[in-house]
């Protein structure tokens, strides 16, 4: 429910939100613009890191971590979870990924040089998930909690259904 103190989003402002980002972008793009971020902010981007980084961006969809293991298995066939772990929290405290919860799995994110909570749309007939870039929806939440004396320490908010492209008949 609603706190009455708080409205939520009008109709018009529900029109003037940012793009739904699917997970399909530049990946090298992506890696330069954390590459870049990391150097700002004077953080180390190991190789190791860099090449989850790079299999997170190219797999175009959420990816596991014992998946990503399996990738760097093949390519170097001694690596440990521990390290993948390593390095995607990393990635993580970092804002260079996201974790979805629900289905235990990594995106890249589509803002690596910006702190910000986002909303997630994941279809769950094909896997994919759309990164919803409208702050106003961790506002509103922001406000909810506020209003309700609430102290948030991390917000989470995906919503699971049927992408456009698996619902066509």
């Amino acid at each position: 429910m609603i706190h009455p103190e708080v409205r939520p989003l009008s109709h018009d402002a529900a029109h003037h939100t940012h793009a739904h980002h699917p997970h399909h972008h530049d990946a090298k793009g992506f890696v330069r613009a954390v590459e870049h971020a990391s150097e700002e902010r004077g953080l180390r981007l190991t190789p190791l890191r860099k090449e989850v980084l790079e299999l997170i961006a190219d797999a175009h969809k959420p990816i596991k971590a014992y998946d990503l293991l399996d990738l760097l298995r093949e390519k170097h066939g001694n690596a440990a979870p521990p390290t993948v772990y390593r390095a995607l929290d990393f990635l993580l405290e970092n804002g260079f990924i996201h974790k979805l919860e629900s289905i235990n799995a990594f995106v890249s994110c589509h803002h690596p040089a910006e702190a910000h909570q986002v909303p997630f749309l994941i279809c769950d007939t094909c896997s994919s998930a759309q990164e919803v870039c409208d702050e106003r929806v961790a506002e509103l939440i922001e406000a909810q909690a506020a209003a309700l004396g609430f102290r948030p320490q991390a917000q989470t908010l995906e919503v699971h259904g049927t992408c456009k492209n698996c619902r066509k008949p």
